[in-house]
C-alpha cells in the first residue's frame, strides 16, 4: 500500500513538473487588442524605463568604448562621478533623448511581434511550450533590432563617444542623426546591426521563457497574480541578468561597432571582434558587464512590471 501511495505521489510531481516546464502559463497582459493600444503601451512603458534607467546605460556605454590597456575610468562609480565632474547631471543623460522616443518604439514592436508569433505556438487555453516562447521571444528580438534598435543604439552611442573624446562633433542625438545620414547615408545609421541583430534575438530568446520559469517559480504557480506588476517585475528583472551574460559579447562588438572611429578601425563585425580579442583579450567581451548586469535588472524589470500596469489603466478608460 506504501509503495501505491508513493508511485501516485511520484506520478503526481511528475506531472506537475511537466506542467511548469513543457507547458508554462500564458502571459495574462499579452493579448490580441487595438493596435493603438499597444503603441500606447509601448511607448508609455519604453519611455518610463529609460528615464529610470538611463545613467546605468549611459555609465555600461562608457566602461565598453574605453581601452582596456588604457582605461580613463576605473569602475563604474568613477565614471559616475567623473562624467558629473565634467558634464554635470545632464551628462548623464547624454543621448537619452533618442532613446525615450527609440525605447517606446522598441517596446511597441517587441511585444506587437512576440504576441503575433506567440499566437501561433498556442493551445486553446492560450499556454505555450519552452520551445514555442524562445522561437517567439528570438523573431521579437529580431523584429525590434532591425526596426528600431540599431539605429537609436548607433546614435545613443555616436553621441557618448563624441562627449568622452571631446571632440564636439555632435550637438546632440537630433543633430547627430542629421550629420550621419548627411554624411554616411541610411547605412550609417545601421553600423552593428549584426552584432545588433544577434544580441536583441538571444535577449528575447532567453528572456521571455526564463521570466515565465521565475514567475512560475515566485508565484507557486498561483494564476491569480498572473497580472501583477510586483511579481511579473521581479521575475523580469531576475531574467535581465541571467540574459546578460550570453550577450555582454555581442553588446560589446555592437557598441565598438558604432563608435566614432569604427569605420577607420574595422573592416566589418567579425574583424572588430577579432581585433578586440587580438589586443586586448577575451576579457574585452565582458567589459562593462556589471553596469549592464544592474542596468538590465532594472531595465527588464520595469518593462514586465509597467507594461501590464499600464495595460491595466488603459483597459479603465478604453475597454
Amino acid at each position: 500500500s506504501s509503495h501505491f501511495c508513493s508511485d501516485r505521489r511520484a506520478a503526481r510531481y511528475r506531472r506537475r513538473a511537466k506542467h511548469c516546464f513543457v507547458r508554462e502559463f500564458a502571459m495574462a497582459f499579452v493579448k490580441k487588442e487595438h493596435p493603438a493600444k499597444s503603441v500606447i503601451k509601448g511607448f508609455t512603458t519604453g519611455g518610463t524605463m529609460v528615464i529610470m534607467s538611463f545613467p546605468l546605460e549611459y555609465v555600461k556605454t562608457q566602461m565598453q568604448l574605453q581601452s582596456k590597456t588604457n582605461p580613463e575610468f576605473t569602475s563604474m562609480a568613477d565614471c559616475f562621478k567623473k562624467t558629473f565632474k565634467n558634464h554635470g547631471f545632464t551628462g548623464l543623460y547624454k543621448g537619452a533623448s533618442v532613446r525615450v522616443f527609440g525605447a517606446g518604439a522598441q517596446q511597441m514592436f517587441r511585444w506587437g511581434a512576440y504576441t503575433n508569433i506567440s499566437n501561433l505556438f498556442r493551445d486553446d487555453k492560450g499556454k505555450i511550450s519552452v520551445i514555442g516562447n524562445t522561437i517567439s521571444g528570438l523573431g521579437a528580438g529580431v523584429v525590434e533590432a532591425v526596426c528600431a534598435v540599431t539605429p537609436v543604439e548607433t546614435v545613443k552611442t555616436r553621441v557618448n563617444d563624441d562627449m568622452r573624446r571631446g571632440t564636439g562633433n555632435y550637438k546632440g542625438s537630433g543633430d547627430a542623426i542629421i550629420k550621419i545620414m548627411k554624411t554616411e547615408g541610411p547605412v550609417g545609421l545601421y553600423r552593428g546591426a549584426l552584432p545588433t541583430i544577434l544580441k536583441q534575438a538571444c535577449n528575447q530568446a532567453v528572456r521571455m521563457p526564463l521570466q515565465l520559469q521565475f514567475f512560475t517559480m515566485i508565484s507557486f504557480g498561483d494564476e491569480s497574480k498572473k497580472k501583477s506588476p510586483i511579481y511579473n517585475g521581479i521575475a523580469g528583472a531576475m531574467a535581465g541578468v541571467g540574459s546578460v551574460f550570453l550577450t555582454q559579447p555581442q553588446d560589446c562588438v555592437k557598441s565598438r561597432m558604432q563608435g566614432e572611429q569604427a569605420k577607420e578601425l574595422y573592416k566589418g563585425t567579425l574583424d572588430c571582434a577579432m581585433t578586440m580579442f587580438r589586443t586586448e583579450g577575451p576579457t574585452v567581451f565582458f567589459a562593462g558587464a556589471v553596469p549592464r548586469s544592474i542596468q538590465m535588472a532594472a531595465n527588464v524589470g520595469l518593462t514586465f512590471a509597467i507594461y501590464p500596469m499600464v495595460g491595466q489603466l488603459l483597459d479603465m478608460v478604453w475597454p
